[in-house]
């Protein structure tokens, strides 16, 4: 697919943006994905070339967590395995769905997340601890599941497996923070290796939008702001509102 110079201009600063909300407040998905939607590349472009920007961010938050001794390598290693494995199917099950019906069900489950995200995060904290085999199987369980909608989808992947994995796998905090970094970076390699495969990359757009991609995780990252929801919030509405309108445009 052919790429020209207001790809990059519509793109490149939007990803920008979603780097900076990810690490102000998380969700950065929502607006790392409708960006190329809105630059005008079919769905299955956009998907395959948004896993291979924002795994650059991924990539370098878990090299941070894994450097600082943050992740769990040995209760993480069942959960990365599940994890490829879903997230394969969900990307080969997105593949083979048309292009326009795929707009079709973005249009709902966007709007969806946004709202949960956004909206309705319940209390993540600390629950009893299971036995640890038992931690393990459930929290395998749940990186499979989830690695089935990231390598379909994607956006809140994160925010998502660290609420099911301190809520339903009773695992602690802490850990849950470092394993989460684990599975979400498998999750979006795998996926990203289904695209390239089947030729659903673009190289030159996904490598200079994942470059500023960390840019902006990086400065928002070292921004202190205590209202940092407050602020993301609208930036988030607003791209997902131009997404909306132009999806309805083109379906209408």
């Amino acid at each position: 697919m052919e790429l020209h110079l207001m790809h990059f201009l519509i793109v490149c600063p939007l990803v920008f943006l979603a780097g900076f909300v990810d690490a102000v407040a998380g969700g950065g998905g929502l607006i790392s994905l409708p960006a190329y939607l809105i630059a005008g590349f079919p769905v299955h472009f956009a998907i395959g070339t948004n896993k291979l920007s924002s795994g650059m961010g991924t990539l370098i938050a878990t090299a941070k967590y894994a450097k600082n001794g943050y992740i769990a390598w040995k209760n993480a290693v069942l959960c990365i395995i599940t994890a490829l494995i879903g997230s394969s199917i969900g990307a080969k099950l997105a593949l083979r769905l048309d292009d326009y019906y795929f707009k079709r069900l973005i249009l709902v489950i966007l709007p969806c997340t946004a709202l949960y995200l956004m909206f309705g995060k319940p209390f993540i904290g600390e629950k009893e601890a299971f036995p640890l085999r038992k931690m393990i199987l459930f929290s395998a369980f749940i990186a499979f599941v989830i690695g089935i909608y990231d390598g379909f989808y994607g956006p809140g992947t994160g925010t998502f497996l660290l609420l099911l994995l301190t809520g339903v796998a009773h695992m602690g905090l802490k850990e849950a923070n470092g394993i989460t970094k684990a599975i979400n970076l498998t999750t979006n390699i795998t996926a990203l290796v289904v695209f390239l495969i089947n030729g659903k990359v673009l190289l030159p757009l996904g490598i200079a939008a994942g470059v500023c991609n960390m840019a902006g995780n990086y400065l928002g990252s070292h921004s202190f702001t205590s209202n940092g929801h407050k602020i993301v919030k609208p930036v988030m509405i607003v791209v997902i509102v131009i997404f909306f309108i132009k999806v309805l445009t083109e379906l209408i």
